[in-house]
């Protein structure tokens, strides 16, 4: 296409070069922020300066204020609305502020009319911020069935890794979930479950490919010949 440009979307994981690519036929100028700039907020008493530091570090290291970027975009010249959470800002968790962008994009691509993409990549809920972060849980749940609710897209691309409070809420929560190949996906640690359920699991449990066998997900795989399919999926929706 003369006027498409791809934009490779990178989420780095922790200790390895590990890189998540969405390959998006994005025509050119076609991105617009839609959520303000917000940053992150101490919002408990405790561990103040270890976690002012650790958010200081983040937004020093990637550039972001939080562990998010949010806007619309056109792919194929059809408008979409697209979160991509960036595993590097403290490890992609989701504190107040990633929690309010999503929500509000996802209101945002429900008053337009806009199908939604979600790249995910996290290690859960923010424990320095507490309730407050598994709140956020809840409150782009109900974001996502009103969007639902117009009768609207949404698709979750679930990269490595993606777990904790993302995994048990909007990562799940797609009407066609995509993921990663080979990526870690799931909820608790997998020695946690061992020990609760006193068997052993199985070589490769709880990785794009198991999901994929057992009806969870789809795999996604950039570049090939299928990413025109990126740009189907909402025409044919």
């Amino acid at each position: 296409m003369a006027n498409a440009s791809r934009v490779l979307l990178m989420v780095s994981a922790v200790g390895l070069l590990v890189t998540a690519v969405v390959l998006l036929f994005k025509n050119n100028g076609s991105t617009l922020t839609v959520i303000p700039i917000i940053g992150a907020a101490i919002l408990l008493g405790f561990g103040y300066f270890l976690f002012d530091t650790k958010v200081g570090e983040s937004q020093g290291s990637t550039g972001l204020k939080d562990g998010v970027l949010t806007g619309t975009c056109e792919v194929d010249s059809i408008p979409m609305a697209l979160a991509v959470m960036d595993f590097r800002f403290m490890g992609g968790s989701m504190g107040s502020v990633v929690g309010e962008k999503i929500t509000r994009l996802i209101e945002h691509s429900t008053k337009e009319k806009l199908p939604l993409l979600i790249v995910c990549a996290s290690g859960g809920a923010r424990m320095q911020e507490g309730m407050l972060s598994l709140m956020q849980m809840a409150k782009i749940s109900g974001a996502l069935e009103r969007h639902r609710d117009a009768q609207l897209l949404y698709m979750p691309l679930l990269t490595h890794p993606t777990t904790g409070g993302v995994t048990a809420s909007f990562a799940m929560l797609g009407d066609l979930i995509l993921a990663e190949p080979k990526a870690l996906i799931g909820f608790a640690g997998r020695r946690v479950i061992e020990q609760t359920l006193r068997e052993k699991l199985p070589d490769n449990f709880q990785t794009a490919e198991y999901l994929q066998d057992h009806g969870f997900c789809l795999l996604y795989t950039s570049p090939s010949p299928r990413d025109a399919t990126l740009s189907r999926m909402p025409s044919s929706a």
